[in-house]
Protein backbone atom coordinates (compact mmCIF):
# COMPACT_ATOMS: atom_id res chain seq x y z
CA UNK A 1 0.00 0.00 0.00
CA UNK A 2 1.51 3.33 -1.05
CA UNK A 3 1.77 6.23 1.63
CA UNK A 4 -1.41 8.27 2.07
CA UNK A 5 -2.26 11.56 0.78
CA UNK A 6 -5.32 13.66 0.71
CA UNK A 7 -5.57 16.33 -2.06
CA UNK A 8 -6.54 19.51 -0.99
CA UNK A 9 -8.24 22.14 -2.90
CA UNK A 10 -10.76 25.28 -2.65
CA UNK A 11 -14.37 24.71 -3.26
CA UNK A 12 -14.72 27.94 -5.84
CA UNK A 13 -15.55 31.22 -4.77
CA UNK A 14 -13.06 34.03 -2.63
CA UNK A 15 -14.17 37.52 -1.59
CA UNK A 16 -13.43 39.91 -3.66
CA UNK A 17 -10.82 42.98 -2.75
CA UNK A 18 -11.86 46.22 -1.81
CA UNK A 19 -9.94 47.64 -4.70
CA UNK A 20 -11.55 45.35 -7.24
CA UNK A 21 -15.13 46.40 -5.93
CA UNK A 22 -14.54 49.56 -5.56
CA UNK A 23 -12.97 49.70 -9.27
CA UNK A 24 -16.16 48.47 -11.05
CA UNK A 25 -18.59 49.90 -9.20
CA UNK A 26 -17.07 53.88 -10.08
CA UNK A 27 -16.17 54.54 -6.45
CA UNK A 28 -12.80 56.18 -5.30
CA UNK A 29 -10.68 54.14 -3.47
CA UNK A 30 -8.98 55.37 -0.78
CA UNK A 31 -5.55 54.95 1.86
CA UNK A 32 -7.34 51.78 3.28
CA UNK A 33 -7.86 49.98 -0.08
CA UNK A 34 -4.10 50.87 -1.20
CA UNK A 35 -2.80 49.91 2.48
CA UNK A 36 -4.66 46.28 1.24
CA UNK A 37 -3.37 45.75 -1.73
CA UNK A 38 0.17 46.73 -0.58
CA UNK A 39 -0.52 44.03 2.72
CA UNK A 40 -1.50 41.26 0.77
CA UNK A 41 0.69 42.01 -2.16
CA UNK A 42 3.83 41.47 0.13
CA UNK A 43 2.26 38.48 2.25
CA UNK A 44 1.41 36.49 -0.52
CA UNK A 45 4.61 37.07 -2.58
CA UNK A 46 3.04 38.45 -5.76
CA UNK A 47 5.00 39.23 -8.28
CA UNK A 48 5.16 42.77 -9.29
CA UNK A 49 2.93 44.02 -7.11
CA UNK A 50 4.10 47.52 -7.12
CA UNK A 51 2.61 47.99 -10.16
CA UNK A 52 -1.02 47.54 -9.05
CA UNK A 53 -0.43 49.85 -6.46
CA UNK A 54 0.40 52.43 -9.00
CA UNK A 55 -2.72 52.20 -10.97
CA UNK A 56 -4.83 52.68 -7.40
CA UNK A 57 -2.85 55.31 -6.52
CA UNK A 58 -4.93 56.95 -9.51
CA UNK A 59 -7.61 57.45 -7.03
CA UNK A 60 -10.70 56.26 -9.30
CA UNK A 61 -10.15 53.71 -11.40
CA UNK A 62 -11.47 54.16 -14.88
CA UNK A 63 -12.80 51.63 -17.45
CA UNK A 64 -9.64 51.76 -18.93
CA UNK A 65 -8.07 49.98 -15.77
CA UNK A 66 -10.84 47.40 -15.25
CA UNK A 67 -9.07 44.49 -17.18
CA UNK A 68 -6.16 45.06 -15.49
CA UNK A 69 -7.54 45.28 -12.07
CA UNK A 70 -9.33 41.85 -12.46
CA UNK A 71 -6.16 40.61 -13.98
CA UNK A 72 -4.41 41.87 -10.29
CA UNK A 73 -7.06 40.12 -8.13
CA UNK A 74 -7.13 36.85 -9.74
CA UNK A 75 -3.08 36.64 -9.23
CA UNK A 76 -3.70 37.66 -5.84
CA UNK A 77 -6.42 35.22 -5.37
CA UNK A 78 -4.58 32.42 -7.24
CA UNK A 79 -1.49 33.13 -5.07
CA UNK A 80 -3.54 33.02 -1.63
CA UNK A 81 -4.34 29.21 -2.53
CA UNK A 82 -1.05 28.89 -3.41
CA UNK A 83 0.72 30.11 -0.34
CA UNK A 84 -1.86 28.03 2.12
CA UNK A 85 -0.83 24.91 0.20
CA UNK A 86 -3.50 23.78 -1.53
CA UNK A 87 -2.79 21.02 -3.89
CA UNK A 88 -5.32 22.56 -6.19
CA UNK A 89 -6.29 26.04 -7.28
CA UNK A 90 -8.30 28.27 -9.09
CA UNK A 91 -8.93 31.99 -9.27
CA UNK A 92 -11.39 32.53 -6.46
CA UNK A 93 -14.07 33.28 -9.32
CA UNK A 94 -12.47 36.92 -9.18
CA UNK A 95 -14.13 37.57 -12.66
CA UNK A 96 -17.82 36.69 -12.08
CA UNK A 97 -20.67 38.70 -11.14
CA UNK A 98 -22.39 35.89 -9.11
CA UNK A 99 -22.34 31.90 -9.67
CA UNK A 100 -25.82 32.32 -11.49
CA UNK A 101 -25.82 35.43 -12.59
CA UNK A 102 -22.29 34.71 -14.41
CA UNK A 103 -24.36 32.39 -16.60
CA UNK A 104 -27.85 34.12 -17.46
CA UNK A 105 -26.02 37.10 -18.40
CA UNK A 106 -23.86 35.44 -21.18
CA UNK A 107 -26.43 32.82 -22.51
CA UNK A 108 -29.12 33.41 -25.07
CA UNK A 109 -32.54 33.21 -23.94
CA UNK A 110 -32.43 34.91 -20.50
CA UNK A 111 -33.85 38.23 -19.67
CA UNK A 112 -33.33 40.14 -15.87
CA UNK A 113 -36.21 40.78 -13.58
CA UNK A 114 -34.05 42.50 -10.88
CA UNK A 115 -32.62 40.95 -7.23
CA UNK A 116 -34.00 38.46 -5.38
CA UNK A 117 -32.56 37.20 -1.19
CA UNK A 118 -30.88 33.95 -1.51
CA UNK A 119 -29.95 33.65 2.50
CA UNK A 120 -28.87 36.21 5.46
CA UNK A 121 -28.37 39.43 3.02
CA UNK A 122 -26.91 37.95 0.11
CA UNK A 123 -29.30 38.72 -3.07
CA UNK A 124 -28.76 37.67 -6.61
CA UNK A 125 -29.64 38.78 -10.15
CA UNK A 126 -32.70 36.93 -11.14
CA UNK A 127 -33.65 36.58 -14.45
CA UNK A 128 -36.40 34.82 -16.64
CA UNK A 129 -35.84 32.60 -19.15
CA UNK A 130 -37.70 33.66 -22.89
CA UNK A 131 -36.53 31.56 -25.24
CA UNK A 132 -34.54 28.03 -25.44
CA UNK A 133 -31.37 28.83 -23.95
CA UNK A 134 -27.76 28.77 -26.04
CA UNK A 135 -24.56 29.81 -26.00
CA UNK A 136 -22.27 31.16 -28.98
CA UNK A 137 -19.29 29.26 -27.45
CA UNK A 138 -17.15 28.24 -24.55
CA UNK A 139 -17.88 31.42 -21.84
CA UNK A 140 -15.34 30.61 -19.28
CA UNK A 141 -12.15 29.87 -21.76
CA UNK A 142 -9.83 32.56 -21.26
CA UNK A 143 -10.20 32.60 -17.46
CA UNK A 144 -8.49 29.68 -17.86
CA UNK A 145 -6.09 30.07 -19.62
CA UNK A 146 -5.23 33.24 -17.35
CA UNK A 147 -5.21 30.78 -14.33
CA UNK A 148 -3.04 28.55 -15.88
CA UNK A 149 -0.74 30.41 -17.10
CA UNK A 150 0.07 31.50 -13.49
CA UNK A 151 0.14 28.86 -11.45
CA UNK A 152 2.07 25.66 -11.98
CA UNK A 153 -0.43 23.46 -9.85
CA UNK A 154 -3.85 21.60 -11.24
CA UNK A 155 -6.89 23.50 -11.48
CA UNK A 156 -10.13 23.07 -10.57
CA UNK A 157 -13.24 24.84 -13.02
CA UNK A 158 -16.15 25.54 -10.62
CA UNK A 159 -19.09 26.13 -13.49
CA UNK A 160 -22.88 26.18 -12.12
CA UNK A 161 -25.11 23.44 -13.42
CA UNK A 162 -28.05 23.14 -15.38
CA UNK A 163 -30.37 22.29 -12.70
CA UNK A 164 -29.79 25.64 -10.76
CA UNK A 165 -29.66 27.74 -13.65
CA UNK A 166 -33.49 26.13 -13.87
CA UNK A 167 -34.97 25.95 -10.68
CA UNK A 168 -33.60 29.56 -9.98
CA UNK A 169 -35.19 30.94 -13.26
CA UNK A 170 -38.49 32.32 -13.85
CA UNK A 171 -39.81 30.55 -16.48
CA UNK A 172 -41.29 32.48 -19.27
CA UNK A 173 -41.02 29.86 -22.22
CA UNK A 174 -41.12 26.17 -20.83
CA UNK A 175 -44.10 26.79 -18.79
CA UNK A 176 -46.62 27.70 -21.51
CA UNK A 177 -49.44 26.56 -18.93
CA UNK A 178 -48.38 28.92 -16.25
CA UNK A 179 -47.35 27.80 -12.82
CA UNK A 180 -50.75 26.85 -11.47
CA UNK A 181 -52.16 25.24 -15.03
CA UNK A 182 -51.40 21.76 -16.94
CA UNK A 183 -51.10 18.54 -15.10
CA UNK A 184 -47.95 17.74 -12.89
CA UNK A 185 -46.76 15.51 -15.17
CA UNK A 186 -46.04 18.45 -18.26
CA UNK A 187 -44.71 20.64 -15.68
CA UNK A 188 -42.31 18.33 -14.71
CA UNK A 189 -41.72 17.59 -18.63
CA UNK A 190 -41.25 21.46 -19.18
CA UNK A 191 -38.66 21.70 -16.74
CA UNK A 192 -36.70 18.93 -17.35
CA UNK A 193 -36.56 20.50 -21.17
CA UNK A 194 -34.95 23.37 -19.69
CA UNK A 195 -32.67 21.69 -17.88
CA UNK A 196 -31.61 19.28 -20.66
CA UNK A 197 -31.28 22.80 -23.25
CA UNK A 198 -29.46 24.70 -20.59
CA UNK A 199 -27.28 21.87 -20.06
CA UNK A 200 -26.73 20.76 -23.69
CA UNK A 201 -26.95 24.37 -25.50
CA UNK A 202 -24.96 26.76 -22.50
CA UNK A 203 -22.94 24.70 -20.51
CA UNK A 204 -21.70 22.10 -22.55
CA UNK A 205 -20.08 24.51 -25.26
CA UNK A 206 -18.35 25.91 -22.10
CA UNK A 207 -17.46 22.67 -21.15
CA UNK A 208 -15.90 21.25 -24.51
CA UNK A 209 -13.74 24.73 -25.15
CA UNK A 210 -12.38 24.43 -21.63
CA UNK A 211 -11.27 20.77 -22.21
CA UNK A 212 -9.70 22.07 -25.67
CA UNK A 213 -8.07 24.82 -23.59
CA UNK A 214 -6.61 22.17 -21.47
CA UNK A 215 -8.67 21.86 -17.87
CA UNK A 216 -8.43 18.18 -16.48
CA UNK A 217 -11.12 18.66 -13.88
CA UNK A 218 -14.52 20.66 -14.22
CA UNK A 219 -16.74 20.82 -10.84
CA UNK A 220 -20.55 21.52 -11.43
CA UNK A 221 -22.01 23.25 -8.92
CA UNK A 222 -25.28 22.84 -8.06
CA UNK A 223 -27.13 24.47 -4.60
CA UNK A 224 -30.76 23.97 -6.30
CA UNK A 225 -29.90 19.22 -6.33
CA UNK A 226 -32.51 19.07 -3.58
CA UNK A 227 -34.59 22.29 -3.45
CA UNK A 228 -37.39 19.92 -4.96
CA UNK A 229 -36.21 16.21 -3.47
CA UNK A 230 -38.75 14.50 -6.26
CA UNK A 231 -36.07 16.16 -9.06
CA UNK A 232 -33.30 14.94 -8.27
CA UNK A 233 -32.85 13.32 -11.47
CA UNK A 234 -33.27 16.52 -13.05
CA UNK A 235 -29.55 17.45 -11.54
CA UNK A 236 -28.27 14.05 -12.63
CA UNK A 237 -30.28 14.83 -16.17
CA UNK A 238 -27.84 17.77 -16.43
CA UNK A 239 -24.72 16.67 -15.00
CA UNK A 240 -24.13 13.93 -17.33
CA UNK A 241 -26.00 15.87 -20.42
CA UNK A 242 -23.30 19.03 -20.32
CA UNK A 243 -20.73 16.53 -19.66
CA UNK A 244 -21.10 13.27 -21.73
CA UNK A 245 -18.32 12.41 -24.49
CA UNK A 246 -16.72 15.72 -23.86
CA UNK A 247 -13.17 14.36 -23.60
CA UNK A 248 -10.63 13.29 -21.11
CA UNK A 249 -11.44 15.34 -17.70
CA UNK A 250 -11.84 14.87 -14.11
CA UNK A 251 -15.49 15.76 -12.87
CA UNK A 252 -17.00 16.29 -9.94
CA UNK A 253 -19.95 17.78 -8.50
CA UNK A 254 -21.14 19.97 -5.38
CA UNK A 255 -23.56 20.12 -3.38
CA UNK A 256 -23.69 22.16 -0.36
CA UNK A 257 -26.28 22.84 2.69
CA UNK A 258 -29.22 20.11 1.29
CA UNK A 259 -30.82 17.73 2.66
CA UNK A 260 -28.59 14.78 1.09
CA UNK A 261 -31.00 11.92 1.92
CA UNK A 262 -32.75 12.45 -1.02
CA UNK A 263 -30.00 12.49 -3.47
CA UNK A 264 -30.03 8.84 -2.86
CA UNK A 265 -30.15 6.53 -5.04
CA UNK A 266 -30.46 8.94 -8.08
CA UNK A 267 -26.70 10.04 -7.67
CA UNK A 268 -25.98 6.62 -8.84
CA UNK A 269 -27.02 7.49 -12.17
CA UNK A 270 -23.97 10.05 -12.36
CA UNK A 271 -21.82 9.17 -14.98
CA UNK A 272 -17.66 9.12 -14.62
CA UNK A 273 -18.30 11.68 -11.61
CA UNK A 274 -14.96 11.14 -9.33
CA UNK A 275 -16.98 12.78 -5.99
CA UNK A 276 -19.75 14.81 -4.51
CA UNK A 277 -17.95 17.53 -2.48
CA UNK A 278 -20.28 18.03 0.48
CA UNK A 279 -20.82 20.20 3.44
CA UNK A 280 -20.20 18.98 6.42
CA UNK A 281 -18.75 20.81 8.96
CA UNK A 282 -21.81 23.77 9.13
CA UNK A 283 -23.65 20.64 10.99
CA UNK A 284 -20.69 19.70 13.09
CA UNK A 285 -19.71 19.72 16.48
CA UNK A 286 -15.95 21.70 17.40
CA UNK A 287 -15.14 19.11 19.66
CA UNK A 288 -12.32 16.89 19.20
CA UNK A 289 -13.10 12.90 18.53
CA UNK A 290 -13.19 10.09 15.85
CA UNK A 291 -16.13 8.39 17.26
CA UNK A 292 -19.86 8.67 16.15
CA UNK A 293 -20.80 11.06 18.91
CA UNK A 294 -17.84 13.22 18.30
CA UNK A 295 -18.59 13.72 14.45
CA UNK A 296 -22.49 14.43 13.95
CA UNK A 297 -22.19 16.66 11.24
CA UNK A 298 -20.60 13.53 9.43
CA UNK A 299 -22.36 10.32 10.47
CA UNK A 300 -25.54 10.03 8.53
CA UNK A 301 -24.55 11.19 5.14
CA UNK A 302 -20.94 9.61 5.54
CA UNK A 303 -23.05 6.18 6.06
CA UNK A 304 -25.12 6.96 3.31
CA UNK A 305 -22.15 7.28 0.66
CA UNK A 306 -20.32 3.37 2.31
CA UNK A 307 -23.95 1.98 1.67
CA UNK A 308 -24.28 2.98 -1.36
CA UNK A 309 -20.35 2.45 -2.11
CA UNK A 310 -20.15 5.35 -3.92
CA UNK A 311 -16.58 6.06 -4.95
CA UNK A 312 -15.58 9.35 -4.06
CA UNK A 313 -16.41 11.97 -1.33
CA UNK A 314 -14.95 15.79 -1.04
CA UNK A 315 -15.10 16.14 2.57
CA UNK A 316 -16.30 19.78 3.95
CA UNK A 317 -13.90 20.26 6.85
CA UNK A 318 -14.07 24.07 7.18
CA UNK A 319 -17.67 26.09 8.18
CA UNK A 320 -17.65 28.63 5.40
CA UNK A 321 -20.33 30.41 7.65
CA UNK A 322 -18.23 31.26 10.74
CA UNK A 323 -14.99 33.37 11.47
CA UNK A 324 -13.95 30.41 13.66
CA UNK A 325 -10.58 28.81 12.91
CA UNK A 326 -10.43 25.16 12.81
CA UNK A 327 -7.37 23.66 14.54
CA UNK A 328 -5.68 21.25 12.36
CA UNK A 329 -6.44 18.71 15.57
CA UNK A 330 -10.39 18.96 14.42
CA UNK A 331 -9.70 18.70 10.78
CA UNK A 332 -7.19 15.47 11.53
CA UNK A 333 -9.97 14.22 13.41
CA UNK A 334 -13.03 14.81 11.11
CA UNK A 335 -10.44 13.25 8.24
CA UNK A 336 -9.99 10.06 9.69
CA UNK A 337 -13.86 9.92 11.35
CA UNK A 338 -14.47 8.99 7.96
CA UNK A 339 -11.72 7.11 6.98
CA UNK A 340 -12.95 5.06 9.65
CA UNK A 341 -16.57 4.88 8.07
CA UNK A 342 -15.19 4.77 4.60
CA UNK A 343 -12.56 1.81 4.89
CA UNK A 344 -10.82 3.75 2.33
CA UNK A 345 -8.82 7.12 2.38
CA UNK A 346 -8.34 7.13 -1.60
CA UNK A 347 -11.83 7.44 -1.48
CA UNK A 348 -11.25 10.91 0.24
CA UNK A 349 -10.42 14.29 -0.87
CA UNK A 350 -10.32 17.49 1.54
CA UNK A 351 -12.62 20.52 0.92
CA UNK A 352 -14.24 23.61 2.77
CA UNK A 353 -17.60 23.28 2.80
CA UNK A 354 -18.50 25.96 0.29
CA UNK A 355 -16.95 28.61 -1.28
CA UNK A 356 -15.36 30.96 1.15
CA UNK A 357 -16.47 34.51 -0.35
CA UNK A 358 -18.66 35.29 2.65
CA UNK A 359 -15.13 35.78 4.74
CA UNK A 360 -12.48 38.24 4.83
CA UNK A 361 -9.30 36.66 3.06
CA UNK A 362 -7.27 36.73 6.88
CA UNK A 363 -9.82 34.26 7.95
CA UNK A 364 -9.69 32.46 4.67
CA UNK A 365 -6.25 32.12 4.94
CA UNK A 366 -5.74 30.53 8.18
CA UNK A 367 -8.93 28.53 7.48
CA UNK A 368 -7.25 27.33 4.39
CA UNK A 369 -4.14 26.96 6.43
CA UNK A 370 -5.52 24.89 9.17
CA UNK A 371 -6.87 22.68 7.08
CA UNK A 372 -3.73 21.94 5.04
CA UNK A 373 -2.30 21.59 8.27
CA UNK A 374 -5.31 19.32 9.54
CA UNK A 375 -5.13 16.94 6.55
CA UNK A 376 -0.98 16.66 7.40
CA UNK A 377 -1.72 14.99 10.81
CA UNK A 378 -4.04 12.65 9.20
CA UNK A 379 -1.84 11.21 6.61
CA UNK A 380 0.95 11.27 9.35
CA UNK A 381 -1.69 9.10 11.68
CA UNK A 382 -2.18 6.65 9.04
CA UNK A 383 1.01 6.23 7.66
CA UNK A 384 2.57 5.79 11.09
CA UNK A 385 -0.26 3.00 11.53
CA UNK A 386 0.28 1.34 8.01
CA UNK A 387 4.17 1.62 8.87
CA UNK A 388 3.84 0.16 12.31
CA UNK A 389 1.49 -2.66 10.71
CA UNK A 390 3.80 -3.63 8.47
Amino acid sequence: MSSVRFTTREIGSLGKPSWRVKAFAGRPLDEDDVREAERWGKKLEVEDYERLLEVLYLGTVGEAERPEIDDWAARYAIRLLEKVGLDVVYDGEQRRTEMYDHVASFAHGFEPRGTVRSFDNKYYAKATVVERPWAEGAQDVEELRFVAAHTERPVKVPLTGAYTMEDWSYDEHYAREGALGGSAKRRFEARRQFVEDVAERVIRPNVVGLIDAGADWIQIDEPAATTKPDEVPLVVLGFNAALRDVGAAKRSMHICFSDYRALWPDVLELEDCLELQLEFANRDSRELGTRDEDRPGYADTLRLFAEHGYPGVGLGVLDIHSDFIEPPELVRDRILYAVDVLGDPTRIQVNPDCGLRTRSWDVVYEKLAAMVAGAGLAEDVLNTAHAGAG
